[in-house]
């Protein structure tokens, strides 16, 4: 039987929650309208007034807000408490542009680490657990925000950081790790540095882990699960609406659970900003029920992915996300054609090779141009020229019936991809360098 960490909300009727959900968007749309000159503007400028919202039906008339309105209202325009009032920041990991700060009082905290906690405890963790946390800590929310959640079930904490990776190991060992809370690609490279130091999931006592902050595929999971020898759960969350456990994955793995109580969830068509019905694709936007300091309201996370209320065997009732399947904004348009990386990932995945790859995208004589650099597994390296040509001719040949265009291969060396122990960086697009 799966355990909730809080079930009366977790298994909510739809009418019960609604009716929450109403009550927080009326209050918190007149609380920012007051405190918020920046969204009361937006709101006048669209002639809304707060008497206008009188239950979540009528989100749809207030305006949008987006990662430009945050650069712009940097950084105390969207603050809707006193700083006196505020405990904390913590900030984008974006290196374009000003970085966006959010704020939290302490009341923002205890409800974030809360939603933390409701993802710990549905990949099976109690106070019997140890959390080997890897995410970043500093401004990056993954350490913070899992670390906070790992103490309210009572976990023993390992509050780790990223890097040093052989060290990581030896405390999972040394302590008995049993649940993995850090990015999908580090997690991988703990797997491959495992199997490096001549261990095998035998020799450790993980049972489960919870990884995000970056786009992965099913492909990825099972490779990961395989390699650590457990199984892999998404947690989905963004900066600006608190950080990680804005939703979840259950023991089902079809999605993951949003905590709507909080996070009051819609998708939209990105081009004309229509609110389209469940199971549609389209971007996902968030209005933030119950943040105080740093309240956003319709915030368009440029996240593609669908909706679904379909009944999970969890017991959960809170409704599900898809897995992202890429952004509006990182969706690549090459040659006309829309490309994700994770397509290219899948492709990888599905012929055998490691996920450590990068794509760089150029324009020559006002041409695209689409390289992808694929990294070798040992085994996988020839001395034989020609052997070398027909693998990248035979993976160029699947990404082509993949992705509708042809790329160029290129099969570099075991370990010759730089690995990031935050975010991985998977695509180099210059022509935007020569656009500036």
């Amino acid at each position: 039987m799966e355990k909730y960490w809080n079930q009366e909300i977790e298994t909510m009727s739809r009418e019960e929650m609604k009716k929450l959900q109403d009550e927080r968007l009326v209050a918190q749309v007149k609380h920012v309208y007051e405190n918020v000159k920046y969204y009361r503007d937006l709101m006048d400028e669209k002639g809304v007034k707060p008497e206008d919202i009188k239950s979540t039906d009528d989100l749809h008339k207030l305006p949008f807000l987006t990662k430009s309105d945050l650069r712009d209202a940097y950084p105390y325009g969207l603050l809707a408490k006193p700083l006196s009032e505020c405990v904390r920041i913590q900030s984008t990991s974006g290196t374009t542009g000003k970085r966006v700060v959010a704020f939290y009082t302490q009341h923002d905290i205890d409800l974030w680490e809360d939603c933390c906690a409701r993802a710990i405890t549905a990949v099976g963790g109690t106070n019997e657990d140890v959390c080997h946390i890897s995410y970043g800590y500093g401004l990056f929310t993954g350490g913070p925000g899992l670390n906070g959640g790992s103490h309210k079930v009572g976990c023993l904490t390992l509050p780790m950081s990223s890097g040093n990776t052989e060290r990581q190991i030896t405390f999972m060992r040394d302590l008995g790790s049993t649940i993995l809370c850090c990015t999908p690609s580090y997690a991988a490279y703990i797997g491959e540095t495992l199997n490096d130091m001549g261990l095998t999931p035998d020799d450790i006592s993980l049972k489960a882990g919870i990884f995000g902050a970056e786009p992965w595929t099913e492909e990825m999971r099972q490779s990961i699960e395989k390699s650590l020898g457990i199984k892999a759960y998404d947690i989905y969350g963004l900066t600006e609406t608190s950080g990680p456990g804005v939703a979840f994955e259950c023991s089902e793995q079809t999605g993951m659970h949003i905590n709507e109580d909080n996070f009051y969830p819609e998708i939209i068509n990105p081009d004309t900003g229509e609110v389209l019905p469940e199971g549609e694709v389209g971007e996902l936007v968030f209005t933030s029920l119950t943040k105080e300091a740093f309240p956003l309201l319709r915030y368009r996370t440029r996240d593609l992915c669908v909706l679904s209320r379909k009944k999970c065997s969890c017991g959960r009732t809170l409704i599900k996300m898809a897995k992202p399947m890429g952004r509006s904004d990182d969706m690549l348009i090459i040659r006309g054609v829309n490309v994700f990386p994770s397509q290219i990932e899948t492709v990888l995945i599905e012929n055998g090779y490691s996920p450590n790859y990068l794509i760089e995208v150029d324009r020559v004589n006002n041409t695209d141009t689409l390289d992808v650099n694929v990294e070798m597994n040992p085994d996988q390296v020839s001395d034989k020229v020609s052997d070398m040509q027909q693998k990248e001719r035979a993976l160029a040949e699947a990404m082509k019936t993949m992705l509708g265009i042809n790329p160029k291969v290129h099969l570099v060396a075991p370990k010759s991809i730089t690995r990031s122990e935050g975010k991985a960086v998977r695509v180099i697009d210059k022509r935007k360098l020569h656009d500036r």
